[in-house]
């Protein structure tokens, strides 16, 4: 709050002002007129000093505003009164956090009847590799059942949400059209609508929500690596993505989700977001996350993306490249149990240094890959490509050898449609 200084209601300028008009006007002024006029200010001075100090004491106290960063999880008096008396769902996995602990902990203490818990790709803990099937279980923790939504069948049955009144939705998502936490809530939230299951999603940041970029989804490609026509970084949190599921109308049958997203408080699409927990086995820091929708698109080529190395998603190389300074070799471990090209010496580059944070989908990497191995880069990958493409376009321009801006140009209108009239209308937070 503007304040004001003392100075300006004091009226020193005044006094002298006078008082050499006083002696101008009459040089044998009496000294002992001078001396009571001088009190007389002096005294109007001091009062002003004291008020001026009483209010400038009132308008400068200082106003405490929290403006520390609060997902939907951690705001549990807004939800949890909806929770009373039901007996509760909860979709989640290792992220799913309060406070540094988990969140299905937590809501039990406070006496939440969780019945049920359904995991997404990785598991409910995210101990399973990329594409790795889960299979149902007993959590060891909570003693609860856990229905897998990446096994068999990827969206809840009947029977498995059967007496249940509400089903929790809380997963950290990055944005991206092909990471598949998405098509999780999606099929989460068709199979409650079918069965009149209110969802309420508990909203977290988006690490690459800061801006939004990559090809429209053709419909034609759809699948569990892309069921919408997004681009490839959406600039959506997972609340958001809920929302425009339901109002585009994506939902089969004219299905309408009964949905509450909880939001955040504080947040802005502008923030910069560190992930305590990686979201899956193979995003472990903020450089991964960021170059993830990239790289990923190398997952359907011959060429490796740092899986079974320290640095996945950190770097990019082949067997086959030109020796380079910098190389890696695959192993099998945690999160990588059969990475590409396992024991092989890949000579290629390392871009965790290079990268702060990503502005745009930079397919450079996937060009400067092909220039390097030629159309063997994607023998018997081309299906799989497309689908993380989300057309069959692209793999069609990389082979013709059009640059990144001719191939970002066919974007385009698409792209300025979706960033002007759909994602707008369902944006919770600026």
């Amino acid at each position: 709050m503007r304040t004001i200084g003392f100075e300006t209601f004091l009226p020193w300028t005044t006094l002298f002002k006078v008082l050499r008009d006083m002696k101008n006007s009459n040089p044998n002024i009496n000294s002992l007129v001078r001396l009571n006029y001088i009190k007389h200010l002096a005294l109007k001075s001091l009062l002003f000093i004291l008020l001026v100090s009483c209010v400038r004491a009132q308008n400068t106290e200082e106003v405490k505003v929290d403006t520390s960063l609060y997902v939907g999880a951690e705001r549990i008096d807004l939800y949890l009164p909806r929770l009373e008396g039901k007996s509760v769902g909860f979709v989640g996995n290792q992220t799913s956090v309060i406070g540094g602990k988990h969140a299905v902990d937590t809501l039990l203490s406070r006496g939440v009847n969780i019945v049920r818990v359904f995991s997404p790709e990785h598991g409910f803990r995210g101990t399973a590799d990329a594409g790795e099937l889960v299979k149902g279980n007993i959590d060891q923790k909570t003693g609860l059942p856990v229905y897998s939504l990446y096994g068999k069948q990827k969206k809840p049955s009947a029977e498995s949400l059967k007496d249940i009144d509400v089903v929790l939705f809380d997963i950290q998502d990055v944005g991206v059209r092909f990471y598949t936490y998405i098509s999780t809530l999606h099929y989460v939230m068709e199979a409650c609508a079918e069965m009149n299951i209110p969802v309420i999603i508990l909203d977290r940041p988006n690490p690459n929500g800061h801006y939004v970029d990559g090809p429209i989804l053709d419909t034609n490609y759809r699948s569990f690596v892309g069921m919408h026509p997004v681009p490839t970084v959406h600039g959506m949190t997972i609340g958001e993505y809920g929302l425009m599921i339901n109002g585009e109308g994506w939902l089969p049958k004219g299905l309408l989700c009964d949905l509450t997203v909880i939001p955040m408080l504080n947040y802005t699409h502008e923030m910069r977001y560190s992930l305590l927990i990686p979201p899956s086995p193979n995003l472990r820091s903020d450089q991964a996350i960021q170059l993830y929708p990239s790289l990923c698109l190398l997952e359907a080529t011959s060429v490796s993306i740092g899986r079974g190395t320290d640095g996945p998603f950190e770097r990019y190389g082949h067997p086959d490249f030109p020796k380079t300074d910098f190389s890696f070799t695959p192993k099998s471990g945690f999160g990588s149990k059969s990475p590409k090209h396992e024991g092989k010496l890949c000579y290629g580059y390392n871009l965790k240094d290079s990268v702060d944070r990503m502005h745009e989908l930079d397919i450079s990497y996937l060009i400067h890959a092909h220039k390097l191995l030629g159309p063997s880069m994607f023998a018997g990958k081309e299906s799989s490509f497309n689908l993380l493409a989300g057309n069959g376009e692209m793999i069609k321009q990389v082979q013709l050898g059009m640059s990144k801006e001719e191939i970002e140009a066919t974007w385009e209108p698409a792209l300025s449609n979706y960033k002007e009239t759909t994602r707008p209308k369902y944006l919770l937070y600026p």
